[in-house]
């Protein structure tokens, strides 16, 4: 593991595509087409927009990249409140040609080491309940995270 430069937001931005691309296919299916260009469609852009913003200098965040052979293959985003104590795994993904191997789950406990080196008591992250969710869900739990808020997000078209 390593810290992201903006050197690496190219390959970084590639990574969050294709992982994000099944969550957003989901999204699509169970808003449905109207509903989701209106609430949701712009979200993709939106989120590479947040990730140009997590490995600029200065963002308060610290991104790390994890690499399989020297190639980067993904990429975990973490800040720790230094007020609260709380640790926050922000923005994350795994290329899927890697997924499954257990880079989410190394990427998730360095996350957590680097909290606990910051003086984070609790960490917390928000992940999506549906199925384009699962093995994030999986990796999460794997790394240690059981305590759960169940959430739902509901719309309607006016």
């Amino acid at each position: 593991m390593r810290h992201a430069s903006v050197a690496d937001g190219v390959i970084l931005e590639d990574i969050r595509r294709a992982a994000f691309e099944p969550v957003f296919a989901s999204f699509r299916a169970l808003l449905g087409e109207e509903i989701y260009e209106l609430a949701q469609a712009k979200q993709d852009a939106v989120q590479a927009d947040m990730l140009r913003g997590l490995i600029a200098p200065d963002s308060g965040w610290d991104v790390f990249v994890a690499e399989v052979n020297l190639r980067v293959v993904g990429f975990v985003a973490v800040r720790v409140d230094p007020e609260t104590f709380i640790g926050e795994i922000g923005l994350n993904a795994v290329h899927p040609d890697h997924a499954g191997h257990g880079v989410g789950t190394s990427l998730y406990e360095y996350a957590l080491g680097h909290m606990k080196r910051a003086g984070a008591r609790v960490a917390t992250v928000a992940t999506g309940g549906d199925a384009s969710h699962a093995a994030a869900r999986r990796a999460f739990e794997k790394a240690g995270f059981h305590a759960a808020i169940p959430s739902v997000w509901l719309c309607r078209l006016l």
